[in-house]
């Protein structure tokens, strides 16, 4: 079992590969790991490894968002007009900062969670954002980050040593401990192939609209957490 190390294990986690050895260490697998069990059905398989059960997987992956998109495309809230009226306004303004904004059908989980809004008063984005801290295996969701806050003031809370919340400070202990010239700030880089996944690096001193400029964003930005000194496996773009 690799997560109490004691008994032989029994079980196997179809989304990470981690074997456990009772219904107590899944459960808290899950937990440290943040891990919710649930097989990637997206994730790459080379030729050489690709068999009939992942033809069948795909297959039956591709009848899902169909169902998935046929019954968004029914959905009473997908004629309204106030809806149709709120994406064109958030795609509209998106577009005169230079950012391609995309919004996916009623249904989809990130249309569903999306909250950004913009103030017409204000002329001012409002994001919903997602931050991703890979070595930790920790996610959070900010709601409302107005465009003009730098991406070092939104990671303050965070990783900072003495401006962020002792729980998340505990939790992120090697973001925390790690000098600020370590941290990267990465965001993927949308419509490339599932085999050849690359990622933008952004610059902590400027502002989220800033950063965001000249990027496709589907629904939200999802920002990644990384640590130069740490391995991980995102490319940079260019590297």
């Amino acid at each position: 079992c690799e997560t109490c190390s004691e008994e032989e294990a029994k079980y196997r986690c179809p989304r990470c590969m981690k074997y456990s050895c009772s219904l107590l260490c899944v459960k808290k697998h899950k937990l440290t790991l943040s891990c919710n069990g649930v097989r990637d059905k997206t994730a790459f398989v080379s030729v050489n490894e690709f068999t009939d059960l992942n033809l069948l997987s795909d297959y039956r992956f591709l009848e899902d968002v169909g169902r998935t998109a046929d019954a968004a495309a029914r959905h009473p809230t997908v004629h309204s007009p106030a809806t149709r009226k709120l994406l064109y306004c958030l795609r509209n303004n998106a577009r005169k900062y230079n950012i391609d904004l995309r919004t996916l059908p009623i249904g989809f989980t990130k249309r569903r969670e999306n909250s950004t809004t913009f103030n017409g008063t204000e002329k001012k984005f409002y994001w919903h954002l997602k931050l991703v801290f890979p070595h930790c295996h920790a996610e959070y969701t900010l709601k409302g980050v107005p465009e003009d806050k730098t991406l070092a003031d939104i990671l303050k809370p965070y990783i900072d040593p003495v401006e962020s919340d002792p729980v998340v400070c505990h939790r992120l202990k090697i973001y925390t401990m790690s000098p600020q010239s370590d941290v990267q700030i990465l965001m993927k880089i949308e419509n490339r192939r599932q085999n050849s996944v690359r990622y933008n690096e952004l610059d902590a001193s400027r502002s989220l609209l800033d950063n965001l400029k000249g990027k496709v964003i589907i629904e939200y930005p999802t920002l990644f957490v990384v640590l130069k000194t740490q391995k991980n496996e995102m490319v940079v773009l260019g590297q």
